[in-house]
């Protein structure tokens, strides 16, 4: 399962709909512009409380995901754990894979 949700994010980075980095997920959920925020599971415990109580103020999906080192491979970029998805659609599509994964 693992390897479909590496290729969605792959999918969604080359057509410009991943964003990656901490200001860069605030500031595009400020703007309601994010659908879907997903979170390595080893970020800082500061980083999490902060972006998901922004999620939850503007209404924005999240999903706790993964280790940094994995999903910052599986996006072509290294040392990053935030990611946003800016396309309804690649945000369907991760969100039931991850769901499907998560409930192994």
């Amino acid at each position: 399962m693992r390897k479909k949700i590496d290729s969605y994010l792959g999918f969604a980075k080359r057509s410009r709909n991943l964003i990656m980095g901490y200001n860069t997920c605030l500031l595009a959920m400020n703007k309601k512009k994010l659908k879907l925020l997903i979170l390595a599971g080893d970020v800082s415990e500061n980083t999490m409380k902060k972006l998901v109580s922004t999620a939850n103020e503007c209404k924005v999906v999240y999903r706790v995901y993964g280790t940094c080192d994995e999903l910052s491979q599986a996006c072509g970029t290294t040392g990053r754990g935030v990611f946003g998805i800016t396309d309804q659609n690649f945000a369907n599509v991760i969100l039931k894979e991850i769901d499907e994964d998560q409930s192994i």
